[in-house]
């Protein structure tokens, strides 16, 4: 591999202070601290079916709700995705998977574009997961395809239980970026682009 793909970055505001490190080319280890359990739970999936190597440190005005600290780790793994992958080249680009869990069936599509943009679908069945506000689930997706500049499809095509379908999200999020940030021998050195850039 010509080039190590890691990154740390670090973002602090007045509502959140965070810290993200991370290897592209793990093998999905983890070491989370959000002070939110359920999303906890959600990036180990991204760790784990993504292998990627993810470190989150996360303090965040909880006494208020989860949605500063749950964005704002959104937005900072997606800058520390975008910083890790570089120039792009040798990527496969497009990633997708279809994750099932139990009666909850998911499919993400992303494509490492340079175009932010979420478009989701997830009729969640509760507001609530625990004490998780499932409405934060998107506040997620956002901060990171705005700040990975990605183009992020996101669909539950069926379930019941609100926990099954938001671990199908996350789960088969990871595996799309899995998928997209390969690198493919045969374009080695190139991006995959007809542009030449992306």
């Amino acid at each position: 591999m010509s080039q190590l793909r890691q990154a740390e970055v670090t973002r602090n505001t007045a509502e959140t202070q965070i810290t993200v490190r991370l290897n592209l080319d793990g093998t999905g280890q983890a070491r989370l601290a959000t002070g939110i359990g359920f999303f906890d739970h959600m990036l180990d999936q991204i760790a784990r079916h993504g292998l990627i190597d993810l470190e989150i440190d996360a303090k965040g005005d909880l006494h208020i709700d989860g949605h500063h600290t749950v964005e704002d780790v959104g937005i900072t793994l997606g800058q520390a995705v975008y910083k890790a992958v570089g120039d792009k080249k040798g990527i496969r680009r497009y990633g997708h998977a279809y994750v099932p869990l139990d009666e909850a069936l998911s499919r993400v599509v992303i494509d490492f574009s340079g175009r932010p943009g979420l478009v989701m679908n997830v009729p969640f069945k509760s507001g609530m997961i625990g004490t998780f506000d499932t409405q934060l689930a998107h506040e997620f997706f956002q901060g990171f395809a705005n700040h990975a500049f990605v183009t992020l499809h996101i669909d539950n095509l069926r379930g019941e239980n609100a926990h099954h379908q938001c671990e199908t999200v996350f789960k088969a999020f990871a595996r799309a970026l899995r998928s997209a940030l390969e690198l493919d021998p045969r374009a080695a050195g190139t991006i995959p682009s007809t542009k030449g850039s992306l």
